[in-house]
């Protein structure tokens, strides 16, 4: 196994694994918008017929969250018919495909770190459509593994980093959401975790405890607000008052789980992978930032 297709061309997951595959032996061939459109399935036959991959991750998505609350058609086209159509592909072809889902098919209401086998119940539009998708891929094509991450950011792209370090230079103060726990997950160790996957399935083989739902995050939990006071302290520039305020003090039009923390021990005991520690993800972007 060599040729890895990656869909989502220019996102934050399909960048970093542009260099995080051919890193273990992999070609990676990136396909995306114009000529790579779920609204136009010849495109998506074309890219599989040109690429003749031997394994795919489909990063593609609608991930506006909010948006998804007006426009949920176009974000079930994206999310659900899209991994639908690829796993189809995937499954004429016999090749394993990669889906990355999201913590919030989880309504964040357990307490306690999320293992795959508990039930999701997604609170808006996003969530369903991604939940949708999952069920799309794995009735699709029998060689599908689903990974659901949380909180990606990355050196590039629309991500809290991102904001954060852009509000920060704008502003003396800023108001933090202090009271939604997750797991931080750098786009580059994730996309290493997906290499080492894919490693371990090109040296044994398709095994059938491959198939199903993994949750692959950054280690550790933490809050916006405590995420947001480690960027400004890793990043080496003056930060501005960070105020702690509650989900209530600042009402989108999607709500987000409370806590959508998950437990990665399935995918540490089924690959032998797991994710450095969050704060470790945000110093490799950091540097990445610094260094552009």
């Amino acid at each position: 196994m060599r040729r890895i297709l990656v869909t989502g061309r220019g996102g934050q997951l399909a960048t970093a694994l542009a260099d995080a595959l051919p890193a273990q032996g992999f070609e990676a061939i990136l396909v995306g918008q114009p000529d790579f459109e779920f609204d136009d399935p010849a495109t998506v036959a074309a890219a599989f017929a040109a690429a003749a991959p031997e394994a795919v991750v489909n990063c593609a998505a609608w991930t506006a969250v909010d948006a998804a609350e007006d426009h949920e058609p176009a974000a079930f086209r994206a999310n659900a018919l899209g991994p639908a159509m690829v796993a189809a592909h995937c499954a004429a072809r016999g090749i394993p495909l990669i889906q990355i889902s999201t913590d919030y098919v989880y309504d964040g209401r357990k307490g306690v770190p999320y293992v795959e086998t508990d039930a999701p119940n997604p609170l808006g539009a996003y969530g369903r459509t991604k939940l949708a998708g999952e069920w799309a891929a794995l009735a699709g094509s029998p060689q599908t593994l689903v990974l659901r991450t949380a909180w990606v950011f990355a050196p590039m792209g629309n991500n809290f980093v991102r904001t954060m370090l852009r509000l920060g230079a704008e502003r003396a103060e800023l108001r933090i959401v202090a009271d939604q726990q997750g797991s931080p997950t750098a786009a580059p160790d994730l996309a290493d975790a997906i290499a080492a996957i894919l490693v371990r399935i090109r040296d044994v083989g398709w095994q059938a405890q491959y198939r199903g739902v993994f949750h692959a995050t950054g280690t550790g939990f933490t809050n916006w607000h405590a995420f947001a006071t480690a960027i400004f302290a890793a990043s080496g520039r003056p930060a501005p008052l960070l105020h702690a305020i509650t989900t209530a003090d600042y009402p989108t039009k999607a709500i987000r789980p409370a806590d959508g923390r998950m437990d990665g021990t399935r995918l540490r005991e089924t690959f032998g992978v797991q994710l450095p520690p969050w704060q470790a993800g945000l110093e490799r972007v950091m540097l990445a930032i610094k260094n552009e």
